[in-house]
Order: structure tokens, then sequence, then C-alpha cells
């Protein structure tokens, strides 16, 4: 029998196949099935390490090229170099030749090899450019503090006896004046050290430098005006210009390491002035020189790095599938005797005339005469989940499976989503204005839909626009429900004749009160009159609350009928017996009897009764707590309301025990009678295994089972087995079914009440919107109008903006997550509770597509 077509109600068919690769071929055949994207192969070597699987040895060769292509981009990230987008390529998704990749892998090899030598030339260049800046720095500055010394000696020595620091005694001996301060240093046995040192580092080295040696020292530092750059990570970095004196040999060692180990670079300099302007003109030669490399090897590595810039999303793309389909490869397991390639996947059954008329491609461009054979078994196991969706379905089909996978072939809450979603949250967030700024804001994301998907999108950004049509639902119902509840940005909509006119006061202006208009009904939602006056908020609220019991009602009870479609499909009537009859007889006698009493007081002219209408939520605690009793038992809602409720609630009593226990009975007793007949559970008894070895030339599998063979049109043999290849049963425990029973019927009847007031947040959220967005026109709008010439003219368009900003940011995007969180929540909790399994397995087919998707070239 042909497969059914597949649609978003059920997941699409599918069936498990089986691979006969010839070894020649293996890559080619993966690479064309990923570009399809239609295959979820199994892993056949689970229990092999991936040290021990076949193509390991091609996985590290183009590990190493990706980790070459990320140098590359890391580096001009570095140099700022932008690369050519991926979009900018002919067709990115094409599938590379064996050749193509032998010739990146080592045309990337010779570039990393070039460019890495470039790099590490430059940043050798840049270091030593550094340590020539900094020795320029310390030679002007310790020149400048010798030039200071030896004018103003006198003052350097009164410093250092206030200090306790007897470092020129031998100065004070010798001599005073000019001639004293012309000794050499090492004559007079005293010794300096210089250098440069990170300038959030200076007051702790000073501090260590006066403990250890005791005070026995001089030092003079300088701040560096200009920033220093690291050539490591090109961060500025701030520095100083440190010398310091002290007395011996051992003083001056320790005080190196002390500066070298907290990161200071010494450099030396020459006591003698004409010497140390002969090392500043060398240094400053030296500089000029290293400059002109530097922009020689600069421009030598940009016009590299921009050649690769080119090709660099391709080669990335192309590595990715590569390795992609050297992984999927794998998972297949290799024949040694007949030297094939088996794999075995789960594919959906109307794809697989396109997966063999594309093996029959590739084995007519390599020019085999082997045919790759496609094995189709028919199995017991449970198939994965696949929904074929496009952009407008994508968004509402997550949002489902953000909840839980979809069990094979079970109705699909996605399908009813696509309304019930945008309209709950309409319910909360009706409002015109707010709509249409939604369904602009949806428009323009999907109209410039191409060029924000080339784009690089923030987080944020990237989620809204992902549910682009998601955002366009909601603003179309927001714009049918704002003119349900006549609300345009928090004011009235007179769009047709109100029902309801003022009265006279008879000097021809309004009066109090106002009445009705014979003979004429307002044509659409609620009447524009209703906005400003006393009563309003009691109206509404009224109206609201009732309402969204009613939607809750209709909801539930849409959602409940799924259960009754999904256990006709899988043919398990005691599910329809035992679960839905009673639950659906429970739900309706208690909350359908609400709902119909709602809408049947609003159908009753309780005014020309010359009554009061009864109170609903009064009557529904008598009919449990005082079965048969009214509260007013003069005036009740209808003729034989306290019989009714009497039978009604009798009718949901009477379920709890059915829902209790018929099913786990019904499933005991038919366990009994299969084992008094001599049956067991039906478990695994044949397992096929590709691997196994063929005695007869013939056949290709070993096992039990019926198999045909044959070739199609294509040329692709086609084998079809009825086997049981299936999982293990458990054996029948009466304990455990009558747990799960008892709790999910106590799950059932509490969460009747619970969900059916869940709803009530319809009601609470909308009044919410309503009154904020009142309350901000009233605080900004309103204020500005009252303001008149040419300052209210500036105000008006200054609160515009301010009332502007604040609609968008606080009403349409706060408001508007919290209903679309609160609508998600009925959806997954309220409705989703009736019939949703949930425990399907996902189907994760291997496509190139995907895997660009997951993990885009950037």
């Amino acid at each position: 029998m042909a497969p059914t077509k597949d649609t978003m109600f059920r997941s699409a068919d599918m069936s498990l196949t089986q691979l006969y690769i010839s070894n020649e071929i293996g890559r080619e055949v993966v690479s064309a099935l990923g570009e399809l994207g239609v295959m979820d192969f199994r892993d056949l070597n689970s229990e092999t390490s991936a040290f021990q699987r076949t193509f390991t040895q091609e996985i590290r060769r183009l590990d190493n090229a990706e980790r070459q292509l990320r140098y590359f981009h890391a580096q001009m990230d570095k140099a700022g170099i932008t690369m050519r987008s991926i979009y900018d390529f002919n067709n990115p998704f094409t599938a590379p030749s064996a050749s193509e990749i032998d010739e990146l892998s080592d045309k990337s090899q010779s570039l990393e090899n070039r460019v890495s030598s470039l790099n590490e030339s430059y940043e050798q260049l840049k270091k030593r450019e550094v340590e020539l800046t900094e020795w320029r720095w310390v030679l002007r500055e310790a020149g400048g503090f010798f030039d200071r010394a030896r004018g103003q000696t006198e003052e350097i020595r009164h410093s250092l006896d206030e200090d306790d620091a007897p470092l020129l005694q031998d100065v004070e001996q010798n001599g005073q004046g000019e001639a004293a301060a012309d000794r050499s240093f090492s004559v007079m046995n005293i010794g300096f050290v210089a250098g440069v040192i990170p300038r959030e580092r200076i007051a702790a080295f000073e501090r260590i430098l006066w403990r250890t040696l005791r005070g026995n020292l001089y030092m003079n530092q300088s701040e560096i005006p200009e920033p220093i750059i690291n050539p490591e990570n090109n961060e500025e970095v701030s520095k100083n210009v440190f010398i310091i004196f002290a007395h011996g040999k051992d003083i001056i060692a320790k005080i190196r390491k002390i500066s070298e180990s907290l990161g200071a670079d010494l450099y030396s300099v020459d006591e003698n002035s004409e010497l140390r302007r002969d090392q500043i003109r060398e240094v400053n030669t030296r500089l000029s020189d290293l400059a002109s490399v530097l922009r020689n090897t600069k421009s030598t590595l940009d016009a590299e790095l921009t050649a690769i810039s080119r090709n660099l999303a391709a080669w990335m793309v192309i590595i990715k599938k590569e390795k992609a389909t050297y992984e999927t490869l794998n998972k297949f397991s290799y024949d040694h005797q007949r030297k094939t390639l088996i794999a075995e996947a789960w594919a959906p059954t109307n794809s697989l005339g396109l997966i063999k008329s594309t093996l029959q491609d590739v084995n007519d461009r390599a020019g085999l005469s082997v045919p790759t054979i496609v094995n189709q078994i028919k199995t017991t196991k449970t198939p994965p989940t696949f929904f074929k969706s496009n952009r407008f379905t994508v968004g509402f089909q997550t949002i489902i499976d953000a909840y839980g996978t979809i069990k094979y072939r079970e109705v699909n809450p996605a399908l009813p989503a696509i309304v019930t979603f945008p309209f709950f949250f309409a319910v909360m967030f009706g409002d015109m204005g707010h709509g249409i700024i939604l369904l602009a804001a949806s428009l323009a994301m999907i109209y410039y839909e191409k060029r924000l998907l080339r784009s690089k999108l923030d987080e944020l950004f990237s989620m809204i626009f992902y549910g682009r049509y998601i955002v366009f639902m909601m603003g179309l119902f927001s714009i049918y429900t704002g003119a349900l509840y006549c609300d345009m940005f928090s004011k009235e909509l007179p769009l047709f004749k109100s029902m309801w006119e003022w009265n006279d006061n008879g000097n021809g202006g309004i009066g109090p009160g106002s009445h009705r208009v014979e003979g004429y009904t307002y044509p659409f939602g609620l009447d524009w009159r209703w906005h400003d006056t006393d009563n309003d908020l009691l109206f509404s609220n009224s109206y609201k609350m009732k309402l969204s019991i009613l939607l809750g009602w209709c909801h539930m009870t849409f959602s409940l009928v799924w259960s009754l479609v999904n256990a006709r499909y899988f043919h398990t009537p005691i599910d329809i017996w035992g679960n839905f009859v009673p639950g659906m007889i429970f739900f309706q006698s208690i909350f359908g009897y609400l709902s119909f009493t709602i809408v049947y007081k609003w159908c009753v002219d309780w005014a020309a009764r010359g009554i009061n209408p009864p109170s609903l939520l009064n009557m529904l605690i008598l009919m449990f707590l005082q079965p048969g009793t009214l509260e007013n038992p003069e005036e009740p809602l209808y003729q034989g309301q306290a019989t009714i409720q009497v039978i009604l609630l009798m009718m949901a009593l009477v379920c709890v025990p059915v829902l209790l226990f018929l099913k786990p009975m019904y499933l005991r007793w038919e366990h009994n009678k299969a084992r008094a007949l001599g049956y067991r559970g039906i478990g695994e008894n044949t397992r096929v295994s590709a691997l196994d070895d063929d005695d007869d030339e013939g056949q290709l599998l070993n096992g039990g089972g019926r198999e045909s063979f044959g070739d199609d049109e294509d040329g692709i043999a086609m084998i079809t087995q009825d086997i049981g290849h299936g999982e293990d049963h458990e054996e029948f425990e009466f304990s455990e079914v009558m747990i799960h029973q008892v709790i999910h019927t106590i799950e059932f009847c509490l969460n009747c009440v619970s969900h059916t007031a869940s709803y009530l947040r319809l009601w609470a959220l909308s009044l919410a919107h309503q009154r904020l967005s009142i309350v901000l026109w009233e605080m900004t709008m309103k204020i500005a109008f009252g303001f008149t010439g040419i300052t209210g003219s500036i105000i008006m368009v200054a609160v515009f903006y301010m009332w502007f900003v604040l609609t968008v940011v606080v009403l349409c995007v706060m408001e508007g997550t919290s209903a679309m969180l609160h609508s998600l929540r009925l959806h997954w909790v309220e409705a989703m509770s009736k019939h949703f399994m949930g425990d399907g397995i996902p189907f994760e087919p291997f496509s190139f597509k995907t895997l660009l998707e997951e993990d885009p070239v950037e």
C-alpha cells in the first residue's frame, strides 16, 4: 500500500532501512545523502571507542585542517580583515570532491606555515620595537636624573640624610660640589638599576624594596606619558621608568631579582653623558630601521590574510561537511569479506524514491557495476517523529517540541496551536494600536527576511526573528480582539453608531443617565459608549471573566477530544471507555454545566422578568456542598434546576470509580485470558544482523522472516523484510498499572478544577493591559493636550515620543512577553495534558544544511 501523504496532523510515515554500499563510493554516497538531509543514521558501532573506528585517521586530518582554518580566522580578526560572506558564493552547499579535500588540506598546511612564519616574525619585531621604545624612555629619564643630580648634589645628600640612608658617605668624605658629583659611581662602590615596570605594580614594588633593603636605597621613578602596546594581545599598558641606587653588588643583585619577579624589564644605562647620547642615537636609528621592516612585514601578512579571506568561508564549509561525512561513516559497520559498508537509518517513507534516485546517480558517476542495495525492514521498533515544516509552521512546531517530543503518529498539538496560541495571546493583549505595532514589526522582519538571515543577529533579536510568523499571527489576532474590545491605545473606536444615547437635560445639553436606542443593536463587539462610564470597569470585568471560563471550557473540551482520536488511531478501545468517556462526562457534568449556565444567563432578559439574576458562583458551591439546594428557591435559573444539578453531580461521582478501576481491571482480565490460552509476551525472538556470513549466494541476510529481492527501474537493489526486529516487552504488573491509573484519575479530577480556574488569567491580563494603557495615556498625552500655542506644540512632540517609546517598551515588549508566556502555559499544561503523551523520539537526520545552520560560518 502506498504511504500516506505527509501532513502536519500526524508525523510522517517512517521506514527503517539498511544500506549496503561499496567501500569505494562510501564517502560519495554519504555526502549525497547529507545534501538530501532525510536519513537518521543509527550508530552500529556504539560499543567501539572513537579511536578504534574505521575512519579515525581521516577525522584527525580534518580536525587539523579545521584548526588551521580557525587559526586563519583568528589572525584575520586580529588584523581587522573581514571574511567574505558564505552567501557570496554560488552554492555553499555543494558537496566537495575527494581531490578538493586533499588539495585544500595541503594548501592550508602551506598557508599555515607561511602565515605562522610571518606572524611570528612580526610579533618578534613588534616585541623588539617595544623593548627599544622602553629603552629610549629609560635613557631619557635616567639621563635627566643624572643631569639634575650633578646640579643638585647638596639637595640629594640632604634628602638622603633625612631618610637615614647613608648611600653617599664616600661623597661627603672625599669632597663637595661638582668635583664630588663627577666622581664615578663605580669608584664609590654605588650601583644602580634602571628599567620599566607596569604602573599598577609600582606601589607594591616600592614597598617590597623598602622593606627588603631596610631603606638602604634611593629610588626615582616617572611615568611614561604614552601607553605601551603589548604585542602578545595588542592591549595598551601604562608603565613607569625607575632608577634605583644602592651600595654593594649583593644589594644590586637582590634589586634585580625583585624587579624581574614583578614583571619589570631592566635596561643598561651608561653613566657618561656622551656615551648615553650615543646610546640614544643608536636606539633611534634601530627604531627607524625596525619601523620600515615592520611595515613591510605587516603589508605582506595582510596581503596573505586578505587572499585567504576570499575563500576561507567556503573552505570552512567544505571541511565541516567532510568531517560530518566521516563521522557518519564511522557509524557504519564494515564487512571485510565483502568490502562493503553497512548502514542502518530511519527515513520518511515518501522520501525513499528520492533516496534511490540519488544513490543511482552516485553509482552512475562512479561507474560501478555493483548497485547500492536498499533493504527496507518492517520492524516493531518505535520510529522517530518527523514533521515537515516550512518557514511559517516551524515556529509553532518548535513551541510544542520544547515541551516534549510527540509520540510517533500521535496527533500533533502544533496544528491547532497555529490558531489557538495567537488567539489566547490576543485575548490578553487585545488592543488595535498595539496589534498594529506588532504586525508592522513582523512584516518588516518578513520583508527583510533574506537580509536578516545573512546578517549576524544578537541572541535576543534572533529569537524574535525566528518567531516572526508567530508575531505576525499575534498582531493579526490582537487587531481583531482590539476591535472586539473597541480599544485602540486605550481610546474608544466609534466604528459604528452606538446603541446608547445620553438623556437630554431639556436645555440642549446632555443630562445624567442614558437610554438604549429601540430596535438597534451594536453590530460588532463592545459598544464604544462603554468607555469612560462609571460602570465600565464593573461591566467589562464581569464580561471578560465569564468569557475566559467559556474559552477555557471550549479549549479543554477540544483538547480532550484529541485523546479519543489518538485512542481510535492506536486501536486501544479501553482508553476510550476507561479514560475518555468517563473523563468527558465528569468534565461536562460540572464545568460544561457551568458554561451552559453562563450563556443561559446572558440570554435571559432579567430586567423584563423583574427579578435579580442568580449568582453562578453560589450556585456551583451549593451544588457540591448542599445538593438539591438553591440559593433562592423562589427564583431559580430555570425550571427543574435543582433536580438536574443532582443528576449531574451523581454522574460525575459515578465516573470517578470508572476512571479508577475499569482500565486496570480490563488489562488484568485480558492478560489472564492470554495466559490461559498459552500465549506469552512477545519478545525479540529474531535479530537481524547485517554482519552474518551467508552460505547461500542468493540470500544476503540470515535469520527468519520473509524476504523479497528485486531491482527497481533505477537499478538500485531493493529488499523488503517482514521480521520481528522489535523491542522487548515488559511483563504485565497489575500493581504498576493500578498506581498509574490512580495517579491519572487524581490528576484529571483535580486538574479539571485548577485548569478551569487557570483560564481566568485571560481576564486578569486583559484587564491589566487595558488599565495600564489607560494610565499611560492619562499620565502623558492627556496632560500634553492641556497646553496650547508654541509651548504646547513643543511639549506635545516631546511627550508623544516619550509616550510612544513607553508604549513599545512597556506595553508591547514587556506586556506582550508576559501574555505570550501565559498563552504558552495554557497550551503546555491546561490543553496538552488532556491528550499529549510526549514520549516520542526526535528525528535527527544527517543534513549539511542543518549542520551549517546550527554551527554557522561567520
